[in-house]
């Protein structure tokens, strides 16, 4: 299920996510969430993703900042048309929580920019309630 979209100079990041509950223990407060990345050039210009930045805040006001190079340890350039997707994850102390960030893009001209990737939920089946 998409939970988030943002759209930065032509740069469309979309996010899913699934709770890993094999890997969580909610006894121990550890909530494990995969998610799903997907970053599609939608412009008319090449771009390179440098660097990543994120932003997550667990449900109890806990703020954690993540910054590094690339994702998944690549830095992938996107033609116009091209798409580059990856699967990474995130752990909680609480079953519900939010991330979001940015991506650091390069442009072969040496402009920078920094694409949007919009909040999106974390949060155990049935935590809603």
């Amino acid at each position: 299920m998409v939970v988030s979209t943002a759209i930065t100079q032509g740069i469309r990041v979309t996010v899913s996510t699934v709770y890993v509950p094999t890997q969580s223990s909610p006894t121990e407060h550890r909530y494990v969430f995969a998610y799903t990345v997907r970053i599609a050039n939608e412009g008319t210009e090449p771009a390179q993703l440098r660097t990543r930045h994120w932003i997550i805040t667990h449900g109890s006001g806990k703020v954690e900042e993540v910054r590094g190079p690339g994702v998944v340890g690549q830095q992938p350039s996107l033609k116009p048309g091209e798409h580059f997707e990856y699967t990474s994850g995130c752990v909680l102390e609480t079953p519900r929580g939010t991330m979001r960030g940015t991506y650091q893009m390069h442009r072969p001209d040496g402009r920078v920019f920094d694409a949007e990737i919009a909040s999106f939920t974390l949060a155990m089946p049935h935590s809603l309630n």
